[in-house]
């Protein structure tokens, strides 16, 4: 769709390395990893819980 190949997406990494820094980039990337995971628990809690299940105490 847009053409991107792989020096394309290398150009983009170094330009945001040099923009952000290593150190920003890597909060980032860990900062979404704990969103998707944070995500799924929170998917498959919803799951375990039937419609007539009693709501758990919290």
């Amino acid at each position: 769709m847009f053409g991107l190949g792989m020096p394309e997406l290398l150009v983009i990494l170094v330009i945001l390395i040099l923009i952000f820094g290593t150190s920003r980039i890597a909060g980032l990337g860990k900062g979404l990893g704990e969103g998707i995971r944070n995500f799924k628990k929170g998917i498959k809690d919803e799951d375990e819980d039937q419609p007539g299940d009693p709501p758990k105490a919290s």
